[in-house]
């Protein structure tokens, strides 16, 4: 299931919005410039610039999202929007236990094909545990041999730990596109509204807009004049 929260974000963010916009035209610094800044002055400026389309200043302040129960198929639509920074978490060093996976709500409402999916999951599951005990085991043999500890058991256990963590890296290339992920994202507000304006569209893939519009939802509580026309 699809988990949106806002972690961390930008501090009085439409306010440094105006002080940076402000600061273009003035000859004032700006301490001078957010002194003067009351709430009113700094809607109405806010606005203003998104009205004229000035979006330069709007890059200054950022939001970072922590993503959980989403796709590696959603995974690859969300990081061609590449000015933000992104931070997932990894097949090749955690090791996929029984994966949760993403099921497609069109799937889900068929039962045959539900049934199939369900089917095709499991399998994966199984060709990803076969692959990484089979591999495993022969890096584990190629290991034996190159350490030269006191304790077999420390010896052993540390075999044992690198020897899977090579396994899992050519196991994973089985695991589907349906794998639950995990991440954390950073976006500045104007490469935000460039997301909002393709993926909360009704032309985008259904997974990517249900997570579009839940960051549209939480950052629209935070800065509600950047973001009251995107989407």
């Amino acid at each position: 299931m699809l988990k949106v929260k806002l972690i961390s974000y930008t501090n009085e963010p439409e306010k440094l919005i105006a002080c940076a916009a402000k600061l273009c035209y003035s000859q004032v610094g700006a301490e001078e410039i957010q002194k003067n800044l009351t709430d009113e002055k700094v809607s109405n400026f806010v606005n203003m610039l998104a009205e004229i389309g000035h979006e330069s200043p709007i890059e200054h302040i950022t939001f970072t999202f922590a993503i959980e129960g989403v796709s590696r198929s959603l995974l690859a639509q969300l990081t061609r929007h590449r000015i933000a920074s992104y931070s997932v978490q990894s097949q090749r060093y955690v090791k996929a236990n029984e994966f949760e996976f993403v099921l497609p709500p069109e799937i889900s409402e068929i039962d045959e094909a539900k049934e199939e999916f369900l089917r095709a999951m499991k399998e994966d599951v199984q060709h990803y545990e076969n692959l990484t005990q089979i591999l495993k085991k022969k890096h584990k043999e190629n290991l034996k041999g190159l350490f030269r500890f006191p304790s077999y058991y420390k010896e052993e256990k540390i075999a044992d730990k690198l020897a899977e963590k090579k396994a899992i890296e050519d196991a994973r290339y089985v695991l589907p596109n349906a794998c639950e992920t995990k991440l954390i994202c950073t976006f500045n507000a104007r490469s935000l509204l460039n997301f909002f304006e393709h993926r909360c569209c009704n032309r985008a893939q259904w997974e990517i807009r249900q997570l579009a519009t839940e960051m549209l939802r939480l950052v629209s509580q935070i800065a509600p004049n950047v973001f009251k026309k995107a989407g």
